[in-house]
Formats: C-alpha cells, structure tokens, sequence
C-alpha cells in the first residue's frame, strides 16, 4: 500500500512542481497579487469613508445637541419668591437711594437648572438613541448624566466578561491586525474624570463661553468617540453646557463593516486574479517547458529525428522563439547530415589514392630493374601528391562553415574586387593556359550606386577563382577565351563566367556540384583535381544568400554547344 501512495504522489508533485508551482507561474501570481495588495492597502489607508462618517455623525450630533439644549433651556424657571441683591450695590447707593426697576436688576435674576424638572425631558430625547449626554452648569460641574438616568420600572442588565477569555482565531488576528495598523493613532485619548467635573474637556469650557464646540477622541480600547458641546443660553446667558458623545466603537464598527466589505471584493479579485495568473502562466510556461525538454531531447540525442514542437500560429515571442529553435534544429540535423555524408565522401576518397599507394608499396621491393623500381617510385610520389592535395582541400571545406561563422561580414564592391581578381589571373604562370580573359560591366540602374553585396571578401574572391580556373582547364590551347560579365537584376548582383569549351554534358550539370565529383578533358592528367572545388564555391555562395548554377552556352544551330557558362547570383547590398 505504501509503495502505491507513493507511486500516486510522485507524479503528483511533479505535476503540481511543473504546472502550478512552477517558478515562472509563482512569479506572475506573486507580482499581480502584490500589485492588488497595494491597491487595497491605498484603499483602506486613504480611505475617505471614515473621515466623512466622523463628519456627519459631528453635524448629527451638532442638531441632535442644539435641539435638546433649547429644549432644557425652555425648561429653566426664574425664582420669583427670592431677589439676590448684590451687597456691593448697595453699598454704592447714597443716602434716600435704592434698587429701582431700571437699575440692573435683570441680570441678577437667575435660571438655573432644575434637574428634576430637565432628567425626564433629557430621558425622552436621548433613549432612542446610543449617545451619552451629560449637562454642565455656569461651573462646569456635572448636574446630569444619561448613564444614569432610569425610568421607573426600568431594569438593568449588564453583560459579565467571561471566566476565561476565548482566543481569537487566525481570521480574527489578521483582522484585527489590519485595523490596529489603519488606526489613526493621532488622536487624543479619552479619559473619565472623576466627580464628574467637565473643566477637563476643552470642548466644555469652550462652550461654556456661548460658542458650541467638537473633538474626536480614541478611548483606551483605541475606540474613536465623537463629542460635541453646545452651551444652554436663554436670553443670551449661558446657563450651563449640554455635552452628547457617541459610544465607544460605535463609528469603529461601521468603519469595520465597511473594511470588511473591501477584504471581501479584495478576496474574490485575488481569487480570479490567482485562476487568470495560472491560466497565463500556463499559456507561457507550458510551451516553454515542451520547447526545453524538445531541446533536451536534441542534445542528448535520439535514435528518430526530434521534431521541436510547433508554435507559428502564435503571434508572440514564444511563436518567434519556437520558429527560431525549429530552424537551428533543422539546420543542426541538416548539419550532422552533412558531416555524415562527407565523412563517407572523404573515407571513399582517400581510400584511392591509399590502395594505389599500398599496392606500389608493396611491390616496390619485388621490382627487378630500375625502371620498374622507378615507375613504383613515381606511382608513389603521384600518390603523395594526390593525398596532400585531397587532404589540403578536405581541411578547407571542412573549416568553411566555421570560418564563415565567425568572421564578421562586410561590404564588398563587386567591380573593383573582380577587376583585380581577373588582374592577377590574367597572367599565366607555370602550368597554366594562357588565356584570354574579358570582364565586362554592364551600366547600373537609375539610382543605384554600386555593385555592392554584404560578404567575405576572400571567400568571394576563392568562388571566382575557382570558376576562372575551371574554366581555363577547358578551353583549347590556341584559342582559350574566358568572359565575365557583371549585371543588375533587380536586388541581387550576377556574375557571368563563360569559356568557349567542350561545354557540360547534359546528364553531368547537375552533378557537377557533388563532392568529390570529376569530369576532367581528355589530355589532363589523373588526379590533378580533387572534385571539391565546385562545391565549395557554391557552400560558399548559398552561405552568402545568393546561388550558382552551370549551363550550357546554345549554338546558332540546333544542338550546336558554344561552351560551358556559370552564373552566380548574390543580394546587393540594401
């Protein structure tokens, strides 16, 4: 059983490693859940919901407040059975002088607050609803307090905190963390002050000067409560301060509620945004991981021919990059074709000269006389001679690509470059046919410059001379005439060699170009050439984006062969 579990699990992991948690799949998930983290975080820090309920609940309880107070203020009564005199005014008056009306006697009456007569209007305005009132008279001191303001017949009950507090949940932590770190710490702490005395709140002694005044507070808890202040004034005097203040967490809940809401929104976006981020991922990391274990399987190499998977229909990098690792597969598998059959191409070729070389060898000590020992010894010095010259050419070819590689590219002028080309091959040396060579240019185009291609300047000079010195190798003795002739045709650049030779024959024009191929005149002598001469200048010609072909020159009469000609065709330069 639980060698099967693990058989189960294994390629679980695997494919949750691969396709889900993947290190590019984790990537996109972490940035585009990092960057809705931040978004929510700007909402809950700059939120202006907190500010503006602070605000309306301070206009609420600013109305709530000045109703009340014009309602106790209506409920003051004057003490008509007393008079107050003030002493000092009576000690101001001169003999047969006293108080009359007009003196100032009305601003020694008083209206005070009569408790019993303000509790149970203060009772009725306030119960409906959770705020705290307090009233304050001319000193501040505290008259009445809705807390302890009871209707007859009105029972208590007060929740007692558990026994043992319960510990809050990990959902509950992280909320709670949240809202202590958006808390605004800023804000004075709300203290109770004992027996009652309202001199300690700015908001009272403010109002007890006639104008109504707010502050926000925290309470200990960290419990925003909202006090509002609004003096009681009858005939302009101050009678005392109505004071009406919001319960502790009363905006905080609303608050909380509403930073709630915004978790909740933050929770489904985080939950789509996971889903779309692995959907994309996958769109993303599933090609590039079929197109790696594609190119894992090349490298190591198989017994079929990889085919690397094929994503051209996509218009994006990953279509780009799937074309580029299709072509480099193809041109390396082209590639090791190519060192296959030329490793086979030079064991045959090399084996001629080797068995004729072997041969003589062998009979070199049977020769009887001199000349036969002569004759042996010639065998084996063309045999030497043939083996350096194939070995020579084969080291060329097999370099080309490299070369051609690695050497950077450059502009080439056909004209001036074959002008000297055909310069230096018009003077014969030694073993050469002295011949007659023509280079012919023909007039540009409107607007063109030059017969300029992006190349290698020596590899381009090797396929002219290589085509220059074929050609000589044909023509007849007396009369070996050799033309090029250098045109525009459209973007590309062609180069005409013609020689007035025996021509190609017909089945021999396309096999021509094959390694190791030779198809030498009758008076040459065996083995001068080693047949890789053509094919390296057409490698060197389609590496440069351009081609070589051969014909036959036609007659004037049916089936009449004037020589041979070869055409090569490379991209002028843009």
């Amino acid at each position: 059983m639980p060698s099967f579990v693990s058989k189960l699990t294994v390629p679980m992991r695997r494919f949750l490693g691969h396709h889900i948690f993947s290190s590019l799949t984790r990537r996109i998930l972490f940035l585009n859940l990092a960057g809705l983290a931040v978004l929510v975080t700007g909402i809950l820090y700059l939120n202006t919901f907190r500010d503006g309920l602070i605000d309306a609940r301070v206009e609420s309880l600013m109305t709530q407040g000045e109703i009340i107070a014009g309602a106790i203020a209506a409920s003051a009564t004057v003490e008509t059975d007393s008079i107050s005199i003030d002493p000092e005014k009576l000690l101001e008056l001169q003999a047969g002088e006293s108080l009359g009306p007009g003196s100032d006697q009305l601003d020694n009456l008083d209206f005070p607050i009569n408790p019993e007569r303000v509790a149970p209007v203060l009772r009725r305005l306030i119960s409906p609803t959770r705020t705290r009132a307090r009233i304050y008279d001319r000193d501040a001191n505290l008259l009445l307090d809705s807390r302890h303001l009871y209707s007859r017949g009105q029972i208590l009950r007060y929740d007692l905190p558990p026994v043992d507090e319960e510990e809050p949940d990990l959902l509950e932590r992280i909320q709670k963390f949240v809202f202590d770190f958006f808390r605004n710490t800023e804000l004075p702490v709300y203290h109770e002050q004992p027996g009652g005395n309202g001199a300690a709140f700015p908001e009272v002694v403010k109002a007890l000067t006639g104008s109504p005044s707010t502050i926000v507070r925290i309470s200990e808890q960290g419990e925003q409560i909202v006090s509002v202040a609004v003096p009681i004034q009858r005939f302009r005097a101050v009678l005392g301060v109505l004071m009406l203040s919001t319960e502790g967490g009363d905006i905080d809940k609303i608050v909380a509620a509403e930073r709630k809401a915004i978790l909740r929104v933050f929770g489904i976006a985080a939950l789509v945004t996971a889903i779309l981020s692995m959907l994309l991922a996958s769109t993303i990391a599933n090609p590039l991981r079929r197109l790696s274990a594609a190119a894992v399987r090349v490298r190591r190499g198989v017994k079929s021919r990889e085919e690397i998977p094929d994503f051209s229909d996509r218009q994006d990098e990953i279509g780009n990059l799937s074309i580029a690792i299709r072509d480099m597969t193809n041109a390396l598998y082209a590639r090791i074709e190519a060192i296959e059959s030329f490793a086979a191409d030079v064991s045959h070729e090399l084996k001629n000269p080797l068995t004729s070389l072997r041969s003589a060898v062998e009979t070199l000590p049977l020769a009887k006389n001199d000349n036969s020992r002569s004759r042996l010894m010639d065998i084996i010095q063309h045999d030497v001679r043939r083996l350096d010259r194939l070995i020579t050419d084969i080291s060329d070819a097999s370099r080309l690509d490299a070369e051609l590689a690695r050497e950077d590219a450059g502009t080439v002028d056909l004209k001036k470059f074959i002008t000297d080309l055909v310069a230096v091959s018009r003077e014969a040396t030694r073993n050469k046919k002295a011949v007659e060579i023509e280079f012919k240019v023909a007039k540009l185009p409107q607007g063109v410059k030059g017969y300029f291609v992006v190349g290698h300047d020596l590899r381009i000079g090797q396929v002219v001379t290589n085509l220059i010195e074929n050609a000589r190798s044909f023509v007849p003795e007396d009369h070996g005439h050799i033309t090029l002739s250098l045109a525009r045709a459209g973007k590309f650049n062609i180069l005409t060699i013609d020689d007035n030779g025996p021509g190609i024959r017909a089945d021999n024009i396309d096999r021509i170009f094959e390694r190791f191929y030779t198809d030498r005149p009758a008076g040459e002598a065996f083995g001068q050439n080693s047949g890789l001469g053509l094919s390296i200048s057409r490698q060197i010609v389609e590496a440069h984006g351009g081609t070589l072909t051969a014909e036959n020159i036609p007659g004037t009469k049916p089936g009449e062969i004037k020589g041979a000609r070869f055409v090569v065709t490379l991209p002028a330069e843009a």
